[in-house]
């Protein structure tokens, strides 16, 4: 009885898929580049990282119970927990309501304007494992539009916390378009990896080709790279965060062609939190453009007016 209550556990953090919860830095987006590291509102962002991890964690699992039959059918999807047997559907959609509910009543008790994104995230998600993630195109922006919540969820929780913060809105659109960059390049790979056998595993699969795809990643690549670089030299960034930011677009364009790099010649890309941890190269460059970053914002701020 023991090693089963142990077994369900490890099985239920499992499919939470803390790996996953790299996509949650972005929470720090908003604090990073307004200059504002006091330790209260790096706490305070913090602990909004920690629970939306915990309600993405709740769509997770959701999503496994509803994909189940398709993942037996995918080389590595077929793994995870629920779709293994190791944890039972009914046992998962539990977890995943009392996750829910934790978050969003804490959310709403603490943090109005954080609570609204966590809702509209967890709306759109549940639209997208039960309907929409079956429309071509549509699906990856709306992953996409989960990172974008992500950025203004913590510029929410930080300014409702008192703290005066505001997030550009090309610093918006890099983060949208980077994120339908990895979209992108997930589908690619799903369909190379999978060849032939990819409208069995996911009908949505059938509507994308490698070409296709290979389009689209190309226009997302260089609308990421645009917007990050006219964020650097805007008259808004320049005149209030630092005139010298666009020192660090080097590593942001590296780190696209990289990725790039790996997905075409190294059949990665299937796992954007893995591709980005498990290449030597990519973990430089991105310690090197967020240490740039501080370096930038620290030693040529914006002149106070």
């Amino acid at each position: 009885m023991k090693n089963r209550i142990l077994g369900t556990a490890c099985a239920l953090i499992e499919s939470l898929r803390p790996r996953s919860w790299l996509k949650n830095v972005f929470l720090f987006a908003g604090i990073i580049f307004a200059r504002l590291w006091s330790p209260g509102a790096v706490l305070v962002t913090a602990l909004g990282a920690l629970g939306f991890s915990l309600l993405a964690g709740s769509i997770y699992l959701v999503n496994d119970v509803a994909d189940r039959r398709r993942d037996i059918l995918h080389p590595d999807k077929r793994m995870r927990p629920v779709a293994s047997g190791r944890l039972a559907p009914g046992t998962a959609l539990a977890a995943a309501a009392l996750l829910a509910f934790m978050v969003l009543s804490i959310s709403f008790a603490r943090s109005r304007g954080f609570f609204t994104v966590c809702l509209a995230y967890f709306i759109m998600q549940l639209l997208y494992s039960f309907k929409l993630k079956h429309v071509p195109i549509l699906d990856c922006l709306l992953i996409a539009m989960g990172f974008v919540l992500r950025a203004l969820a913590g510029v929410e929780i930080v300014s409702d916390a008192g703290f005066e913060i505001t997030i550009s809105p090309w610093l918006v659109l890099c983060t949208f378009f980077v994120a339908v960059f990895l979209a992108f390049s997930k589908r690619r790979a799903e369909v190379v990896a999978l060849g032939d056998g990819a409208r069995q595993h996911r009908a949505i699969l059938k509507e994308y080709t490698p070409y296709l795809l290979d389009e689209m990643i190309g226009v997302s690549t260089s609308a990421s790279l645009m917007c990050y670089a006219l964020y650097t030299v805007s008259e808004r960034t320049t005149a209030q965060v630092s005139p010298n930011l666009w020192m660090t677009v080097p590593f942001v364009a590296f780190g696209i062609y990289r990725y790039l790099y790996l997905v075409h010649m190294r059949n990665m890309g299937g796992s954007p939190e893995k591709t980005l941890l498990s290449d030597p190269p990519m973990i430089l460059n991105i310690l090197l453009w967020l240490g740039s970053v501080i370096a930038v914002l620290w030693f040529f701020p914006a002149p106070q007016p």
